[in-house]
């Protein structure tokens, strides 16, 4: 059996959880889901994920917990999906997509979701928080790793999955990401 491992990166409601659900059924992967873990952070501390994304912005020691779970799965053999910002960065052997979308879009999509997590009290208020939340994250990690997540550059598949079905979205991901393990 070959051991492979699949990065999903991207814009906040670019549709990762929808795609990772689809690889991971297709391929046989375990989803380690570093947002999942990040929202149950946040929820024993009694804050929402933009309020908790601004308090690491100050408290490095929740992304360093979350980070070294992280880096570990470079050294583990298996068949892996991360659902992760920073999983390309930190384990640099995985096959890299970044899924992108427009605020307006994802905005109209984490607002229709309904997440019990998330709560926003319109598209706009969706919108704005979303665009806080992709801002802290950035800042964050230039200023603790020095790397940069909207630099399309680091992947090694980009997909917009704006004006796509889930489908299509799956499709093209899986093609890509077979190309690459033909290659690798």
């Amino acid at each position: 059996m070959r051991n492979y491992k699949i990065s999903l990166a991207g814009d906040l409601g670019s549709g990762k959880s929808t795609i990772a659900k689809f690889l991971t059924e297709k391929y046989g992967l375990e989803k380690v889901s570093i947002g999942s873990i990040q929202r149950q952070m946040a929820q024993k501390m009694n804050m929402d994920t933009c309020e908790f994304n601004k308090y690491m912005e100050s408290h490095p020691e929740f992304d360093n917990i979350l980070d070294t779970k992280l880096s570990e799965y470079e050294k583990i053999d298996g068949r892996f999906l991360f659902d992760s910002r920073l999983a390309w960065h930190f384990v640099p052997s995985s096959f890299k997509v970044y899924m992108k979308v427009s605020p307006q879009v994802a905005g109209k999509r984490v607002y229709n979701a309904e997440r019990a997590d998330e709560t926003y009290s319109s598209v706009e208020d969706a919108v704005d928080k979303l665009i806080e939340r992709r801002r802290s994250e950035r800042e964050r990690f230039l200023q603790f790793y020095n790397v940069d997540i909207t630099d399309l550059s680091n992947y090694d598949f980009v997909i917009d999955t704006e004006n796509k079905t889930i489908q299509q979205v799956v499709n093209q991901v899986c093609e890509a990401f077979e190309t690459w393990l033909n290659q690798n």
